[in-house]
């Protein structure tokens, strides 16, 4: 066996060793777990079981890099996407009402589409007609959204009659103890410690079994093992759960299009970074494997609909593996293998509060940032809708707002500026649908 994945992955021809895939596999878990314990606390906001929740971010965080490995042959990681399942719970689940067995049937017609275009000429067709500044504005603004609902869950900022949003109370336990987990992250993040979002987290988590809460009772609770056998019972209660049909029902474009077009931009950049620090990007911008990655993320969308979590995705956290000499998919086999291993851990679901979780989504906003240095300010035309999209986004707590505003500006900017012949076909097709959703 050992032989034959040797032969499978190329070992020779790519100069690869087990020392080093090993190596670079965990390091790709450890640098990412941080899901497995954020995941349940964000979709637990949609009324998701939390057991059940990292159970299933397991299957699907596992079965897909383990797909990515053995079908795609390269050394990338998949999970549950932050950002989308933040849309998935507080802008679908919350603030349209949707119950989130539609929001995950919604999650899997996404990863169908997404294979179908991933399939055919049409994911060029987009990929070619939304302007760069959009793409870049779009990962600006959902970092800004994240760290803006890492902020609510902490109780930094709080609801304000006056003002809407106002600074909560920092000598509040958990707040406190938020803050004091933000820090102990960035610390190590500074110290370039692998894994600072994870072991930040489960120190957090520690510190909480000391500090008793608002309510009297410390803030991390432990009421039993946190490891056991998977529970099938808890797990039952997402696994199939998903209401394609009531999808169909709810008026679900908008939706669908938020999921695919910011899986498809999100999955697009990341795998292309990945594979220029991986030295395989040629100078068109394609590789050897890319058509597979893609299939393989849409593919794993649709597993993780079924196991009952929100879309996934291809991390850039894969790129500390790279780093640590991974070259071949065996590298996201032993990623995969230990996602799978944390189907064990679901009982932590219940232990991690959110104080521990919310300076997670506050640093992570910040890593999201990047995109911004990219956008060029000194052409208005590219720059008013890049803001645009980025400040919609966290301002009307919907990333599909951000998008429909972004594109309808830039459109309206280019029309009125003299530019049209800018306007991809598509994307006035695009504008004219978001218009008559806006409208009606």
């Amino acid at each position: 066996m050992i032989k034959w994945l040797e032969k499978h992955f190329d070992f020779e021809s790519h100069g690869a060793n087990w020392t080093d895939e090993i190596i670079a596999g965990l390091t790709t878990f450890i640098t990412m777990a941080y899901i497995l314990f954020v995941n349940p606390n964000i979709l637990g906001a949609a009324g998701m079981p939390k057991g059940a929740v990292l159970m299933a971010t397991a299957i699907g965080a596992g079965i897909s890099t383990v797909m990515m490995g053995l079908y795609a042959k390269l050394p990338f990681a998949l999970a549950p996407g932050m950002g989308l399942n933040a849309y998935f719970a507080y802008s679908v689940c919350q603030g349209m009402g949707l119950p989130w067995q539609v929001a995950l049937g919604a999650v899997f017609i996404d990863g169908v589409i997404f294979l179908l275009l991933s399939v055919t000429p049409v994911r060029r067709w987009i990929v070619q007609a939304i302007p760069l500044s959009i793409k870049l504005a779009a990962s600006v603004g959902i970092g800004l959204f994240i760290a803006f609902i890492g902020m609510i869950n902490s109780g930094i900022v709080v609801k304000n009659d006056a003002t809407l949003v106002g600074l909560g109370s920092v000598t509040r336990p958990e707040t406190l103890l938020a803050l004091v987990g933000l820090i102990i992250i960035v610390v190590l993040m500074a110290l370039r410690v692998k894994g600072n979002i994870l072991l930040g987290i489960l120190i957090t988590t520690f510190i909480g079994v000391f500090v008793k809460g608002s309510s009297g009772v410390p803030i991390t609770n432990f009421t039993g093992s946190v490891v056991a056998l998977p529970n099938w019972g808890e797990l039952s209660q997402t696994f199939g759960a998903m209401d394609v049909v009531g999808a169909l029902k709810w008026g679900f474009v908008s939706i669908v299009f938020t999921f695919t077009f910011v899986d498809m931009f999100d999955t697009l950049g990341t795998i292309a970074g990945l594979a220029a620090k991986l030295n395989i990007l040629k100078e068109d911008g394609s590789f050897e494997g890319a058509d597979r990655a893609l299939v393989t993320d849409a593919v794993g969308t649709m597993v993780g609909a079924v196991a009952g979590t929100s879309t996934v995705t291809t991390y850039v956290e894969s790129a500390a593996g790279i780093a640590e000499g991974g070259k071949t998919g065996a590298t996201a086999l032993v990623t995969g293998i230990l996602f799978l291993l944390s189907l064990f851990l679901w009982p932590l679901a219940e232990v991690v509060p959110s104080a521990a979780t919310a300076p997670a989504l506050i640093v992570v906003g910040f890593l999201m940032m990047e995109p911004i240095l990219k956008i060029d300010f000194s052409e208005l035309t590219e720059a008013i809708p890049a803001f645009i999209t980025m400040i919609a986004m966290p301002f009307t707590y919907s990333i599909a707002n951000g998008l429909i505003f972004g594109i309808l500006s830039y459109v309206i900017m280019k029309l009125f500026t003299g530019k049209i012949k800018e306007i991809h076909p598509v994307l006035a097709v695009l504008a004219l649908v978001f218009v008559v959703y806006l409208v009606y």
